[in-house]
């Protein structure tokens, strides 16, 4: 700890509305997917088999990452280039009017899966967009010190959305199928009035002599220079590539360890609740010492816990296991978060946000993908176990191509390498 600690971040009332506004738009998120997601499957399920309507799930999980991997570029320049705030004003607008567009289709017996299409196709626009300008705002919000628990308490936001938008969608769908697509444009239109309060911000200018492709190409070319941020940015990519337990969740719940819909919920919900204990935890005693290695411990542990759940036969097991991921990713997400933030240039942080956001989408939704189809060769038990094992050869491999990883002792980069700004701008 330092002799001055930093302020909390909650003290700080800029930060305040941007953590309500993130809590509201989780929840909206998570409950608005798994409702589009139940429409869907049902639609489909009309005109075609079991099998071919799960693969109406995919392809709606398809559709939203091909905007972002296309957008990526651009939606780090716009990051960079534009007020942030209003970058994430205009897409928490648009994502209530798609929450509104949603309810009246239901609410008039109009949805088909085409407008079901349609929808995840502007919804993957909208999160690639509002993803980089969200994560490179906070860093404007909050002083240097206190952006480490900034962070571990924007997890806390993410991971209640992953746990209650959920949980309230299902109860307010039996009340009406219309009634959480509502709920949802309500919670986005609170997340927008939440953004609007925030004041105006510090930050540095954008270099304007060059051009916007020169721009994109720049914010590029650092990330690859710099070998810490590249080392962590790419360490989760290939480790939650390789070990996508997550997938095989109604798998295991069904035919492994024979358990019904209550059983299916609490795995699921496992792996957020390990990871919201530990982000409270950093919420109130942030890290500040080896937190490189602590990183690579801490993706060691995910694949041990992977492994864990492959090879378990009984519920609590499984779901400790899972548990047990949940806190090891959030123990890395906290970590690579933060140096990331800190080593980045803040002219330059909604480039590589949108390169790091690239990555984690690729690695969830690829990554069920690679599972899915090794679980079809080889079963989902080797499938989950051969995962978790990748993920630990993988960390191990990479403390060696980035020894910077293990070397990072503290959040803060070194007094002669810390990231320059080239001005100060409020926006």
């Amino acid at each position: 700890m330092t002799e001055n600690p930093a302020p909390h971040p909650f003290s700080i009332p800029n930060y305040r509305y941007l953590w309500f506004s993130r809590l509201s738009s989780m929840v909206a998120l998570y409950a608005l997917l798994l409702i589009v997601g139940w429409q869907a499957y049902n639609l489909a399920r009309e005109d075609m088999g079991i099998g071919a309507s799960a693969g109406i799930l995919g392809l709606l999980g398809l559709l939203q990452f091909i905007p972002l991997f296309i957008l990526t570029p651009l939606t780090g320049w716009v990051a960079d280039h534009l007020d942030r705030r209003r970058v994430a004003r205009t897409v928490l607008a648009a994502q209530t009017g798609i929450a509104l567009l949603l309810a009246m289709l239901t609410l008039y017996d109009h949805i088909t899966l085409g407008w079901i299409y349609c929808i995840a196709v502007l919804l993957g626009i909208c999160r690639a967009f509002l993803g980089p300008a969200i994560s490179s705002l906070a860093p404007n919000l909050v002083p240097r010190g206190s952006l480490p628990r900034a962070i571990a308490l924007s997890t806390i936001a993410w991971q209640v959305g992953v746990i209650a938008g959920p949980g309230l969608a299902g109860p307010f769908y039996k009340l009406g199928p219309a009634v959480p697509y509502f709920l949802c444009c309500a919670l986005y239109a609170l997340a927008t009035v939440s953004i609007f309060m925030i004041g105006p911000v510090p930050r540095s200018a954008m270099d304007r002599s060059k051009g916007p492709l020169r721009q994109v190409m720049d914010g590029l070319a650092y990330v690859w220079s710099n070998k810490l941020v590249l080392g962590a940015i790419t360490l989760d990519l290939f480790v939650m590539f390789l070990a996508g337990a997550t997938a095989m969740i109604p798998v295991f719940a069904k035919d492994i360890l024979g358990e019904g819909e209550i059983g299916l919920s609490l795995l699921a919900a496992s792996p957020a609740v390990g990871a919201v204990m530990v982000a409270g935890i950093f919420s109130f005693a942030p890290l500040s010492k080896n937190v490189g290695n602590l990183m690579l411990g801490a993706m060691v542990v995910f694949g041990v816990g992977t492994i864990g759940f492959g090879l378990s036969q009984v519920l609590w097991l499984s779901m400790f296991c899972l548990a047990i991921c949940g806190a090891a990713d959030m123990f890395g997400v906290y970590i690579r978060s933060s140096l990331i933030q800190l080593h980045t240039p803040d002219d330059r942080r909604g480039r590589v946000s949108a390169v790091s956001q690239l990555t984690i989408s690729a690695s969830n939704e690829l990554g069920d993908a690679l599972t899915g189809g090794l679980a079809v060769i080889f079963g989902p038990v080797a499938a989950v176990v051969g995962g978790g094992a990748a993920a630990i050869a993988i960390t191990g491999l990479w403390s060696r191509i980035f020894p910077q990883l293990g070397a990072a002792k503290t959040f803060e980069p070194p007094a002669d390498e810390l990231p320059a700004n080239t001005g100060a701008r409020t926006d």
